[in-house]
């Protein structure tokens, strides 16, 4: 189970079923449920928690320093739930203090060369594709997809099942069930998301006309809100609306007509 090319700290912790590949890397404060696998020249250090059934591939860097000036060096925490799929050379950092941690949930995706900053919060059955750079302290909620080579900026929010297209940056905050573009721009609902997510005809509906509210009847801000917490009645239209109410940084506008032409 544990390669003997592998180098492991004797007050690591490690299930008793663990597999440790060649070359790997594993430090003192390293935590690993039942049934991980850590590949070939995986270094795992910090105070780092997982859960059971991980599986991290060649190369990845788990729990390292977090990128950021006023880190001073104190133990700090990155805490890793069950059955996610880590892929070749990712990176996830550490919380910047000791009072908090870092954090990704449980059935999470993330490919290959992605980055999760420090004090990320990442909901479950998140998918985070090859090349995607969180920032610090961004939010990433449940069911969300960001395509390859994706941005998103510090202190950012990615709502449930929204979806980043390829190359997107955001330096606002996404709408849950929205389609994020270019840059700091939506273009209407990740419908094939909601039907897979198992969201009826009437909620779709529902959504498709909060999101018209809100965000192309050219209506104040406010205004719109005011107008669609009172008609929202579902589950998913009052997260949908509670989302955008509770932004500080702004949320992402729909894209023009200009944009699109260009």
């Amino acid at each position: 189970m544990l390669h003997p090319t592998a180098l492991i700290s004797p007050t690591a912790q490690l299930a008793s079923d663990v597999q440790v590949g060649p070359y790997a890397v594993i430090e003192a404060n390293v935590t690993l449920g039942p049934g991980c696998v850590v590949g070939p020249f995986v270094h795992l250090t910090g105070h780092t928690t997982l859960g059971a059934r991980n599986r991290i591939h060649a190369g990845a860097v788990i729990g390292d320093t977090p990128q950021d000036l006023k880190y001073k060096g104190e133990p700090t925490r990155l805490v890793i739930g069950d059955d996610n799929i880590i892929r070749e050379h990712a990176t996830i950092h550490c919380s910047t203090k000791a009072d908090a941690a870092t954090t990704i949930g449980s059935h999470c995706f993330i490919m290959g060369n992605a980055h999760i900053g420090h004090d990320v919060q990442v909901r479950d059955h998140a998918i985070i594709c090859n090349g995607v750079a969180i920032a610090g302290y961004a939010v990433i909620g449940e069911r969300a997809f960001l395509s390859a080579n994706s941005l998103v900026h510090q202190f950012c929010r990615v709502g449930k099942l929204a979806l980043l297209q390829g190359g997107a940056a955001v330096s606002k905050d996404v709408p849950p069930f929205s389609i994020a573009t270019g840059i700091n721009s939506i273009c209407g609902l990740n419908t094939i998301g909601l039907r897979r997510g198992g969201f009826t005809a009437e909620q779709r509906t529902e959504l498709k006309r909060l999101y018209h509210l809100l965000f192309l009847s050219g209506k104040l801000r406010a205004d719109a809100l005011a107008e669609a917490e009172g008609i929202a009645t579902g589950p998913a239209a009052k997260l949908f609306c509670e989302f955008v109410a509770a932004s500080t940084r702004g949320v992402c506008g729909h894209l023009s007509d200009r944009q699109q032409e260009e």
